[in-house]
């Protein structure tokens, strides 16, 4: 219970209506793909519903030979076309000869273009949300040059010989272009072991192992490197133990209880773990050095918002984009994506990442959205999904795109169709294994949030 109430609900809404609805408009466009094809063909589309309606629909309409819905349970949706052996599981149907307008009745070459419907909308709605936000907000990175006082090492990057202050310079033979996209150079740069990077006047080469991509593929890494900077106080909480105390808005913290805390990680690591303990904060105002005692409220915080890395003078770079010229950056990011996607499922399978530390269900993903509402990050966010339910369709499982079009491709090659009961059987085999996946990550889920 108490956890419960610790939760900021309001945070937990933002991030499963930003989910909601990037799911939603993903669901609609897969099943289009589908829809439209199927009508191409001229094929009868009994049902068209986002999400799963069994027993129930929360909405439904029916207009000319096709029932539009809204099911309650939000995990995906479904277009039922007559004649086909999908989820619906419609035996009864398939033991009535076919007509002109069911789905069996097609060439294989139609039933294949319907199958793959879904995947390609897929593709080409992520290259045109791609495209759209490099023509609108270009690419925004942070070069490691920009970052003056270097970066912060946390416990995990410690390990591999990186310090506070560091200027990280190359993974591998590759420039570190974006600071914090770093997690993502080693992770995905296969081929690299070595991170160079500048400390003082020299540069120094560290050496890393496959252990450290496995530890950054588990959901429990840390920020693995951030940004140093100093502590300047912004703003205040309601009720802040700081400002009781005498602190102002563009105090600069530079130190605790005798102790010189130049930078903020260097202040975090004086306070932690000291809850409802008074402090001596030695303060930079103006030209002037303070020493102001301060109480430390339950949480062990000042109550205060330091000012923000652009407040400071830290310079993001954009790369910007013309119309035309974000076409082509559109489909190489769309690329990007699925080519890192695939090297992060390889990895499942070569040891550099663990199913029990990386799988997640729609209870992580949701979480991956920020508790606050950017477009930018919504677009981007559901462009990668995009790419992933695509990639995920594809895969030849029985009860999926792929599997189906798997299926009609060996009958295109063989001149065999297979027979409908085979396909029923398959079509359960998908099911039951894409519910047990699908339980076994929400299992997961459930385990850490209760750990």
């Amino acid at each position: 219970m108490n956890y419960l109430l610790a939760i900021d609900w309001s945070t937990v809404g933002v991030k499963a209506a930003q989910f909601i609805l990037s799911f939603s408009i993903l669901i609609l466009l897969h099943e289009f793909g589908h829809y439209i094809t199927a009508k191409w063909f001229k094929c009868r589309v009994e049902k068209f519903y986002l999400f799963f309606n069994p027993w129930f629909s929360l909405w439904k309409k029916k207009k000319g030979e096709t029932e539009y819905g809204l099911g309650w349970i939000p995990l995906g949706g479904y277009v039922k076309i007559s004649g086909m052996i999908d989820e619906s599981m419609d035996k009864e149907q398939m033991k009535l000869p076919p007509q002109p307008f069911e789905f069996r009745s097609k060439p294989a070459w139609q039933r294949l273009i319907i199958m793959l419907g879904g995947i390609v909308v897929n593709i080409i709605l992520a290259i045109l949300i791609f495209i759209a936000i490099l023509w609108v907000w270009g690419k925004e990175y942070m070069p490691p040059s920009n970052a003056r006082y270097g970066i912060v090492a946390d416990s995990l990057a410690q390990t591999i010989g990186l310090r506070d202050g560091d200027i990280l310079l190359k993974v591998g033979d590759k420039e570190v272009k974006n600071l914090l996209k770093l997690r993502g150079d080693i992770v995905y740069n296969e081929g690299a072991s070595i991170i160079s990077v500048k400390r003082n006047d020299s540069v120094v080469n560290l050496s890393y192992d496959e252990k450290i991509v496995r530890k950054l593929n588990s959901r429990s890494a840390g920020d693995f490197v951030t940004i140093r900077a100093h502590f300047i106080v912004e703003k205040f909480a309601k009720n802040s133990p700081a400002e009781k105390a005498g602190i102002r808005a563009g105090d600069r913290i530079i130190g605790v209880n005798g102790a010189a805390a130049l930078y903020y990680n260097d202040f975090k690591k004086l306070v932690t773990g000291k809850k409802n303990e008074k402090i001596t904060l030695a303060v930079l105002r103006n030209t002037d050095t303070l020493n102001i005692p301060v109480m430390l409220d339950s949480d062990g915080r000042l109550g205060v918002n330091a000012r923000s890395l652009e407040q400071m003078g830290f310079k993001y770079e954009t790369t910007k984009y013309s119309f035309f010229e974000a076409i082509p950056a559109g489909f190489r990011e769309c690329w990007n994506t699925l080519g890192n996607y695939m090297k992060g499922l390889k990895q499942l399978f070569n040891g550099k990442a663990k199913a029990s530390e990386s799988v997640g269900s729609v209870l992580s993903i949701g979480g991956i959205y920020p508790g606050f509402w950017d477009w930018q990050i919504f677009w981007t966010l559901t462009a990668v999904f995009s790419i992933i339910l695509a990639f995920m369709n594809i895969l030849p499982i029985p009860g999926l795109d792929g599997g189906h079009a798997l299926f009609t491709l060996l009958e295109m090659i063989t001149g065999r169709k297979p027979s409908d009961k085979f396909l029923e059987y398959a079509q359960m085999v998908g099911m039951v294994l894409l519910l047990g996946l699908m339980a076994y990550a929400m299992g997961l889920d459930i385990w850490r949030i209760f750990k």
